[in-house]
């Protein structure tokens, strides 16, 4: 890995551009482009941070609150459009979204939010369009920069819960799957929205290419939303009840109830997580339980379930996490992990399921690019990382247990490359990133897998978030106030290296 220089950053909002040619960043009330090449900056804009008119008349009427006050809110969201010409800064503090070309330093736009205030905003797939939520889930408005209007749609349930969320925490937080109470049809033509109306539980279809005209509006069979999931084709919608029950619907766009899934016994507490198959044709569904149930499309029952086990079966591979690997290293460098067969033994604590929040279940479910690998975090082994291979369409269907990684500190964040299967990069607050890779050429010619420790070649720098490329080539490490980039160094067949960019 080659790593750049440390860069200024605030709320941790760093984004690649679609292309992976530019990289956006935030830092308070500035918007900084630079290159993905040469970290040139490319543009740079002074975000707008006055406070709107309605905001600034509704202070007015509240002892204690000055406008200065208002006034230094800093950017709490951005985003690029899909094709990479607009780029958005939102200060959800006083109900402002801005605007810009990248081609057009002059160019500007301005949404101002009115007394309904403002929890987030994010693009519609379109790249023309930006949706707004209201805070108290009043709701969401629609805004298209082609023709300056706007759309409402009323009542949304979790408006502060998206799928293109750019917050991360600064301090070890438990990352569990996005709950989310919107999203888009993988092709951008529906926008789906759990509502509330009447006290009841409804879900609304919006055709996004007929300015967000409603489609279907149908009542949900929940009692308390938690979350939504839409299959990758788009046929099947997935949701699920709160802590307190575990029930998954399945369902049609259309509204039709195609199954109910609760695992028999109960377990008493309901989902954590839940994860499509890139396919669609499996959905991997964890509880507190500490099992994960595979379901089958054809039948929507539980074709598999795997669980979370204390021995740790011979065929399976362990890697560990060297100790003091960073220190005897001095931070440069890398180094593997040490690697070796079962069966061994693993501590497990079981959390008393009686009392709230208990430590236990998965707490992150996530497929490789092609869905060949699930991977699983645990909240009771949270140093640990668990991948379950999975069979292609052509093998006999038996998912087990392919490898464990085991740190010496808690997981913080663990993603997939977007282009290549079987890449994996996990960083635990550490000077240190960790990658898995399934494509390591051996001595004799053939491919197996791989773990290495990277170390961070910087004196105060703590990687507690990070973000691939849209490429798959590089990755941006994030710490509490700062960010850097990781490009991956080839060889260029004459002996040197060169960065993959």
């Amino acid at each position: 890995m080659d790593f750049t220089e440390i860069y200024k950053q605030t709320s941790n909002l760093v984004a690649f551009s679609p292309g992976a040619h530019f990289i956006l960043t935030a830092v308070q009330d500035r918007l900084i482009i630079r290159r993905a090449d040469t970290f040139q900056i490319e543009r740079t804009w002074l975000v707008d941070t006055s406070p709107t008119a309605t905001l600034a008349a509704l202070t007015k009427s509240k002892p204690g609150t000055s406008n200065a006050a208002i006034s230094s809110g800093w950017i709490t969201h951005i985003g690029w459009s899909c094709d990479s010409e607009y780029l958005m800064a939102a200060c959800a503090k006083i109900g402002a979204v801005n605007v810009f070309k990248i081609r057009d330093e002059t160019w500007t736009a301005r949404i101002e939010s009115g007394a309904e205030g403002l929890v987030r905003a994010e693009w519609a797939p379109d790249g023309r369009s930006i949706l707004c939520f209201s805070e108290w889930g009043l709701r969401v408005t629609v805004w298209s920069l082609v023709t300056g209007t706007a759309t409402y749609i009323q009542y949304p349930i979790h408006p502060d819960r998206g799928i293109l969320a750019l917050s991360y925490s600064t301090k070890y937080e438990v990352n569990q799957s996005p709950l989310v109470g919107y999203t888009f049809r993988a092709d951008g033509r529906y926008f789906v929205l759990a509502e509330r109306h009447k006290s009841k539980e409804t879900l609304g279809v919006y055709d996004a290419s007929d300015s967000y005209k409603l489609a279907r509006h149908f009542s949900l069979p929940t009692t308390s939303l938690a979350s939504l999931s839409l299959s990758p084709t788009g046929n099947h919608l997935a949701i699920w009840e709160g802590p307190l029950e575990y029930k998954l619907h399945i369902l049609t766009l259309v509204g039709e109830s195609l199954a109910l899934f609760t695992p028999d016994p109960d377990p008493g507490l309901g989902i954590r997580c839940v994860s499509w198959h890139p396919s669609g044709s499996f959905i991997a569904v964890g509880g507190w339980d500490d099992k994960i149930h595979i379901l089958h499309n054809l039948t929507w029952s539980a074709v598999a379930t795997l669980e979370l086990q204390s021995r740790i079966p011979t065929e399976v591979t362990i890697w560990r996490e060297p100790n003091n690997w960073l220190d005897s290293t001095e931070g440069r460098g890398f180094l593997s992990y040490e690697r070796s067969q079962g069966p061994q033994s693993i501590s497990l604590t079981r959390a008393d399921s009686s009392k709230p929040n208990p430590k236990s279940g998965a707490v992150q479910l996530g497929w490789s690019r092609k869905g060949s690998y699930l991977l699983v975090r645990f909240e009771s082994v949270p140093t640990m990382i668990h991948l379950f291979s999975f069979p292609s369409a052509t093998e006999d269907f038996y998912p087990k247990l392919h490898s464990v990684l085991i740190h010496s500190r808690p997981v913080l964040q663990a993603r997939w490359n977007p282009e290549r299967n079987g890449r994996l990069a996990t960083c635990c607050g550490t000077k240190a990133l960790f990658t898995w890779s399934d494509e390591w050429i051996s001595e004799g010619g053939g491919e197996e897998e791989m773990a290495e420790c990277i170390g961070v070649p910087a004196q105060k720098f703590d990687v507690r978030d990070l973000k691939w490329a849209p490429d798959g080539k590089g990755l941006v490490l994030v710490d509490k106030d700062g960010f850097c980039c990781a490009f991956e160094v080839e060889d260029d067949g004459d002996g040197d290296a060169v960065v993959n960019e």
